[in-house]
């Protein structure tokens, strides 16, 4: 038997994010932002001496780490080429400038993915519990989900 439990952090949360898609041939490539939403989904074949996949509750840590990366951050492709200019910005007390090797709710979903698996190895739960997924959403419209 396989056991699931999801954990949202929903866009009341606060991860308002500014970025770019400079790639874009969209209205997406101008300086946009989102106050982002987490799911992450884990899984495992045994319950914990609680009866739990996980516990909620010890996740205050990655909560810390992920609101470090994206809250009220302006996130940047490394490849950007205004990435000086926003270095200024950060240089200058304008922006918090988080660079990262690529933008968007894709990119974004696999990084969250990298840091709860690691997270979830720190803390004890892996191997018995796995991230099965995580999806960020920009709004309730748009989002995007990576799969391990």
């Amino acid at each position: 038997m396989k056991y699931r439990s999801t954990k949202r952090w929903g866009h009341e949360q606060g991860l308002s994010t500014a970025f770019r898609q400079w790639k874009a041939n969209t209205h997406c490539h101008f300086i946009h932002g989102y106050s982002l939403a987490v799911k992450f989904t884990f899984e495992a074949e045994e319950l914990d001496y609680r009866n739990w996949v996980v516990d909620f509750g010890d996740l205050k840590d990655l909560k810390w780490k992920v609101q470090e990366l994206f809250d009220h951050k302006t996130v940047v492709a490394q490849d950007d080429p205004a990435l000086d200019w926003f270095k200024q910005g950060h240089d200058e007390g304008y922006l918090d400038l988080v660079i990262l090797p690529a933008v968007g709710v894709e990119a974004f979903a696999e990084t969250i993915f990298e840091l709860c698996t690691d997270y979830l190895i720190e803390k004890g739960y892996s191997p018995r519990c796995k991230l099965v997924s995580v999806e960020v959403f920009e709004h309730d419209g748009n989002s995007a989900m990576v799969c391990g």
